[in-house]
């Protein structure tokens, strides 16, 4: 059985292929079917729950925001016993915008799946 950490640190690397690429069945195969995530914007705003709820945000994410991949650098991971978090710096293009970014992303992992994701930003700015 793996740990916490090499669970959360696995879907990360799915997630952030998922995020360059678009392909994100892998980072989905990871999440439980009640995955929870929060949005501040539409159409997605508020509290989010299922693994379907998460594939359609996802999808939204490649589709319609980071059409041509966001890439991402870990600065450092802090975790407990249920909650890893990944310190990143994010560079890429917005909506066709230069865009570079730090963030905290915090995955919550159950029964060996991830059960909950956020993210912090600190900053946005472009090039």
């Amino acid at each position: 059985m793996m740990n916490n950490i090499a669970i959360a640190k696995q879907a990360f690397d799915y997630f952030s292929h998922g995020l360059a690429s678009g392909e994100w069945d892998n980072f989905l195969a990871m999440l439980t079917e009640d995955f929870t995530f929060s949005f501040p914007i539409a159409p997605f705003q508020g509290r989010n729950i299922g693994k379907d709820k998460a594939e359609r945000f996802f999808n939204y994410v490649s589709t319609q925001v980071f059409t041509e991949g966001l890439y991402l650098t870990v600065e450092r991971i802090t975790s407990n016993e249920t909650t890893v978090v990944f310190e990143v710096q994010s560079q890429g293009l917005m909506s066709g915008n230069p865009y570079q970014n730090q963030a905290a992303i915090s995955f919550d992992v159950r029964d060996n799946l991830i059960c909950g994701y956020r993210e912090y930003l600190s900053f946005i700015y472009s090039r």
